[in-house]
């Protein structure tokens, strides 16, 4: 089944063109990247999904479990089951992990549980206890009482995803450059801990730059450049593309 389906999207910043006919799908459960250095798009692509401004998606499609969502609210879409890790990871560093996590699992508005209601969209997935995300990440369980601001870099990164899939009806993960900034030993423990949440069911989107890491988890790929899709295919189809000239290898 086809979880997200992006068709032909223009994205602008203003009277920026910045993407110009993105078009990619995700099925449910599997790990999809998207790869290309920076000011290639992807970031604005995860904000377009997510509904989020800027940008702003002037023309295309974007269905998410076949439901048209190209121009809902940001909070609708994410009440509908799409949850975003953006790279400024945005916790609450003065408080403790289990706080931040608790935090989470709150419902946003009563108004929004009724306007996807009533389009149909409700997610049929519930939110993570902590006992389950405390599973998924070990050393958040060991720092529970810790104040986030003090976790290392590649804690923080585990307690946003953590904090994200406390969201009720999260479906789809989109994943912005969750490596970015961190020493290579701590970079395994993250995708470790993303693996983990595939082997869950989730279905992830993964905004990457790096190349190596993001095709060692994902089933597909695709690259883009300048805003447009320039490769797309499987993790060896892709392996075995010259992509130097798009990505950070």
């Amino acid at each position: 089944m086809t979880l997200l389906e992006i068709d032909d999207v223009h994205s602008y910043y203003g009277a920026s063109h910045i993407l110009r006919g993105v078009s990619l799908e995700i099925e449910e459960g599997e790990i999809v990247t998207l790869l290309g250095r920076n000011g290639a798009g992807k970031t604005t692509t995860v904000r377009s999904i997510a509904g989020t401004e800027p940008p702003e998606v002037r023309s295309g499609s974007i269905r998410f479990d076949d439901t048209e969502i190209t121009d809902w609210p940001a909070d609708d879409i994410s009440m509908a089951g799409v949850g975003v890790v953006p790279e400024e990871r945005r916790l609450f560093s003065e408080l403790t992990v289990e706080e931040n996590l608790r935090l989470s699992a709150i419902t946003r508005s009563p108004w929004n549980t009724i306007r996807r209601r009533i389009r149909g969209t409700a997610g049929s997935a519930g939110t993570m206890s902590l006992e389950e995300l405390y599973e998924l990440f070990p050393v958040l369980e060991e720092r529970r009482d810790q104040e986030s601001g003090t976790l290392s870099g590649g804690e923080q990164q585990m307690l946003s995803i953590a904090r994200t899939l406390r969201l009720p009806n999260i479906e789809l993960l989109l994943l912005d450059e969750p490596t970015e900034g961190l020493a290579p030993q701590i970079v395994q423990g993250v995708s470790e801990s993303i693996e983990a949440i595939a082997d869950q069911g989730m279905t992830v989107l993964l905004i990457e730059q790096n190349v190596r890491e993001a095709l060692t988890l994902a089933d597909r790929g695709y690259v883009l450049d300048q805003g447009e899709i320039v490769h797309e295919g499987t993790v060896s189809s892709l392996e075995d593309e010259d992509l130097d000239e798009y990505l950070v290898v």
